[in-house]
């Protein structure tokens, strides 16, 4: 999963030119982007995972209900908290980040981009 893990190495990149005043980000535009795009590699890790299960590019999910509905039917079943996982990753980063531009603290984005990480190795 080597793909997965690239876009969180350019969500680090994106984070990496917003200065930090106070151990919060200055530049909204930067952490949005970078929640944006760690967001974008948990999606990309399990569209992988699907791939490897047997399911086409026309199969794979399209909406975040469908990813929710693809982990609980073939992922979850090996590791029931990944779905909650997944949600917490898509509130936290799609939604706060991304979406509403609420997270500025660095540590809580440093938390969020570390809980993508994980969930991608466990999806491996």
């Amino acid at each position: 999963m080597k793909e997965p893990i690239r876009y969180l190495e350019n969500a680090k990149d994106l984070l990496s030119k917003s200065l930090i005043e106070g151990n919060r980000y200055a530049d909204e535009k930067y952490v949005k982007s970078a929640c944006g795009v760690a967001y974008l590699g948990v999606l990309k890790a399990v569209d992988e995972y699907l791939i490897k299960k047997g399911l086409s590019q026309k199969e794979l999910p399209k909406k975040t209900e469908e990813y929710q509905k693809a982990l609980q039917k073939h992922i979850s079943i090996h590791n029931g908290k990944l779905t909650k996982e997944f949600d917490a990753i898509y509130k936290e980063l799609h939604i706060a980040g991304y979406y509403r531009g609420l997270l500025t603290h660095v540590d809580t984005v440093k938390d969020a981009l570390k809980a993508a990480k994980d969930f991608i190795n466990k999806v491996k």
